[in-house]
């Protein structure tokens, strides 16, 4: 078998002792693994009674049914009952799909985020195998106390998981978020790009790559450019008067020229339209919030705060008053723009406590 050549950013390939990629032995067998295959909860029975609980209104979706619920108070009986798998109703609603009970849910503190059912699941790893990045995003910014590296039995965490299953916008959303691309499972002892690697998930790894590449994100909090660097050497190329000979070469090149679809080359023109319409100091934004942290900016392998754990840490006054001074005295904003308060934070910016 021919083995990957290194590379520092995808790490060295599968070892020259794994003659079959996908052998006997291996959890990777088949990429729909046993505890990926949620359990059939449809009914046939059509029901005619609003449902009188909260696991009955996450199972049926009824988003009406459980804001009434959780207005008369639930107990912590209640909000943790579980079905015979082991799963809680948030843990139903995310593996069903079901995303306006998902944010309807974070709003009730008794229901335990990281409870793991008869499977070593949580709700995290569900959203993150299932390939539900919305779902999953929104529990990483709005529930409190998400732990990433949760394990089931095998050792796998919500990240391993969402490799094996090739979820590559759960992957990138787990590891902006923190998630140890490291942890290895207890089983067979192997990391994140080794399973991806024997699980053939090569569009995974190349996303993986990308953002090892530029592991920082940017922001333009402070500043607005609001033309392409590269337009007038572009234009003065575009421009310029050519020789008859060069005239004759374009001509040849472009009738024998063939395109074909390719990705945004970096710092391109896509890039900055990006950077345009996200700038503070953009005209295309009517209301912007500057973000807590300014100088730490999102990056793979660091911890962030979600929204409500926010919000202990800096009252809403706090926040409001610190949104409406940095709006307020930015060049080309108006003075006096009402601030949002946690709708308009920036949560991509929160990071560890160290940095707020």
């Amino acid at each position: 078998m021919a083995s990957a050549s290194y590379d520092p950013h995808l790490g060295a390939g599968p070892s020259d002792d794994s003659v079959i990629l996908l052998d006997d032995d291996s959890d990777s067998g088949s990429l729909l693994s046993d505890d990926s295959v949620l359990p059939d909860y449809e009914r046939d029975e059509k029901h005619t009674e609003p449902a009188k609980s909260l696991y009955e209104a996450c199972a049926r979706n009824e988003p009406a049914s459980l804001r009434r619920i959780m207005e008369r108070g639930v107990t912590k009986e209640e909000a943790n009952e579980l079905d015979i798998n082991g799963r809680n109703g948030l843990m139903l609603a995310v593996g069903k799909g079901f995303i306006d009970i998902v944010t309807m849910l974070h709003v009730c503190p008794l229901i335990d985020i990281n409870h793991q059912d008869n499977d070593g699941n949580t709700a995290l790893m569900i959203a993150a195998q299932a390939g539900f990045v919305t779902i999953l995003n929104y529990i990483l910014n709005f529930y409190s106390g998400v732990d990433t590296e949760v394990r089931d039995p095998r050792g796998f965490t919500a990240l391993i998981k969402a490799g094996l299953q090739s979820r590559e916008e759960c992957v990138s959303a787990l590891l902006m978020h923190g998630a140890d691309m490291n942890a290895m499972d207890l089983v067979h002892g192997r990391g994140l790009k080794d399973w991806i690697l024997r699980t053939g998930g090569f569009d995974t790894l190349y996303r993986i790559r990308r953002l090892q590449a530029q592991s920082v994100a940017e922001q333009f909090c402070d500043s607005y450019i609001p033309e392409w660097p590269e337009l007038k050497q572009l234009v003065a190329k575009a421009t310029a008067v050519k020789t008859t000979s060069q005239k004759l070469r374009q001509c040849i090149k472009d009738s024998l020229s063939f395109n074909f679809p390719h990705d945004p080359e970096d710092n391109g023109v896509l890039d900055h339209m990006v950077r345009m319409t996200t700038g503070i100091h953009s005209p295309l934004i009517a209301t912007g919030c500057r973000p807590l942290c300014p100088s730490s900016p999102p990056e793979v392998g660091k911890p962030r705060f979600s929204v409500p754990e926010l919000l202990e840490k800096h009252s809403s006054i706090e926040l409001e008053e610190k949104a409406v001074n940095t709006v307020g005295n930015d060049s080309g904003s108006r003075k006096g723009i009402p601030a949002l308060t946690h709708r308009l934070i920036d949560v991509s910016t929160a990071h560890s406590a160290g940095n707020i």
